[in-house]
């Protein structure tokens, strides 16, 4: 048997293993290959990993917050998670960890249309964060990038362009990318991220990377102000072919 997993903390909200096992059941590849989720806090990570190629593990998607991690446990880098500088994707073959990245694409395919000439606010730091940045400026997109701890936006922009900011303005943005964990534990949004309900409105397209069985909080409000929401299920690349 050939194993796969997701590797997160927490896990148990991920629909990848879902979604993997019905492709795998509708390639025909139920009885040879698996999927699973594996949740492995910060510290158990490295040893964990490095064991998964000699416990019949193949491959294995990263998510939260493990994607800068996974990174610095690869031997070999993709040019996209070199530049992004962190990994949704490991692949274990002959003793070596192969590093991908495929966050920004799957990002940019569930946008609803090219983010060229729009001002967006990306919201996050990290992994998923870094992701959202590279793609959308390299589509030309003017980004934003806010954190609740200004530092690491400043960092982040330094390596990777667009321009840190404290106090954005909602209404101004034509895209809003939430990529913090925020509501992933069932968190209020707008107690935790700098936007309000009220601030949203029909002109904006909304995305929201965490995800669950139903549209988050800050999806709701989105849409109740008629802007354009994309759940974040929408990213992964299988989520068209299984919905």
């Amino acid at each position: 048997m050939k194993r796969l997993a997701v590797i997160g903390h927490p896990v148990a909200h991920s629909r990848s293993p879902a979604m993997h096992n019905a492709a795998l059941a509708e390639l025909g590849l139920a009885g040879e290959w698996s999927y699973e989720a594996m949740d492995l806090a910060p510290d158990e990570l490295a040893q964990r990993v490095r064991a998964m190629e000699g416990e019949g593990f193949v491959g294995a998607n990263v998510t939260v917050p493990h994607k800068g991690a996974a990174l610095s446990l690869a031997d070999t880098l993709s040019e996209t998670a070199r530049e992004i500088g962190a990994a949704n994707t490991l692949s274990f073959a002959d003793g070596e960890i192969v590093a991908d990245n495929t966050d920004a694409q799957g990002m940019l395919d569930a946008l609803p249309g090219s983010p060229a000439g729009r001002r967006a606010l990306v919201l996050g730091a990290g992994g998923a964060a870094r992701a959202v940045v590279w793609a959308l400026l390299r589509e030309d997109a003017a980004v934003d990038v806010w954190n609740r701890t200004e530092q690491r936006s400043r960092d982040l922009c330094a390596e990777l362009g667009g321009e840190p900011v404290a106090v954005p303005d909602q209404s101004s943005y034509g895209l809003i990318v939430n990529s913090t964990a925020v509501g992933l534990r069932g968190e209020d949004p707008f107690e935790d991220l700098p936007l309000t309900e009220e601030g949203f409105g029909p002109e904006q397209v909304v995305l929201d990377m965490v995800y669950g069985a139903e549209p988050t909080a800050l999806l709701r409000a989105a849409a109740a102000a008629a802007a354009v929401t994309v759940d974040g299920i929408e990213v992964d690349p299988l989520a068209d072919d299984l919905r």
